[in-house]
């Protein structure tokens, strides 16, 4: 039976100010990277969230909010849905509510620490413009695990404290715009592609 050929996961956490350099970074990736990529973008609990159309006028990759154990594929783009948290296992998302009385939103570190865990050297982590501190510690998990972490630059960052936590805590491998995130993405991958032929 063949094995299954491994593909890199990237998880982008996303916060305050965050909706822009998203936008940004999926026009620069084509539609075949063999990338999968999972937003974990903190939502307003209180409405409903057209995140997911808003992306897809930005990327030639089906965009869809991520269900119960739904199996990961390169090539496509998975959100965490409203009210809920995330993490992945095996190569499939699993999805768990988010209590009610929590103010403090953590879903990018329990993200992040799972696919750190599950995906090792092909963990990426990508943490953009955001309030708060979410991201950091599973940025560092990430790098423990031989994964990759990129940041976006905060001066080019509307809310800057995420991406400066996780600068702060961790030692990103690039700190960039988003625009330039994206091709130091594909370049990465693209070098660890031709390494392994």
């Amino acid at each position: 039976m063949p094995t299954k050929k491994k593909f890199f996961i990237v998880a982008i956490g996303v916060s305050a100010g965050g909706q822009e350099p998203l936008w940004h970074f999926f026009e620069q990736i084509p539609p075949d990277s063999g990338i999968a990529f999972i937003v974990i973008q903190h939502l307003n609990r209180d409405f409903v969230s057209i995140a997911d159309k808003l992306l897809a006028k930005h990327t030639n990759m089906p965009v869809q909010w991520a269900t119960n154990n739904q199996p990961v594929r390169p090539n496509c783009v998975y959100m965490l849905p409203i009210n809920k948290m995330m993490t992945i296992e095996n190569g499939s998302l699993h999805l768990q509510d988010r209590h009610v009385e929590s103010r403090s939103n953590w879903a990018v570190d329990i993200f992040f620490n799972s696919l750190a865990k599950g995906e090792k050297a092909h963990a990426i982590g990508i943490v953009l413009s955001g309030a708060g501190s979410d991201g950091s510690l599973g940025a560092i998990h990430i790098h423990d695990e031989k994964g990759t972490v990129m940041v976006q630059d905060p001066q080019t960052a509307q809310f800057a404290s995420m991406p400066a936590s996780a600068i702060l805590k961790d030692h990103p491998s690039e700190i960039l715009s988003p625009q330039r995130l994206a091709h130091a993405l594909l370049d990465f991958v693209a070098s660890k592609a031709s390494t392994s032929s």
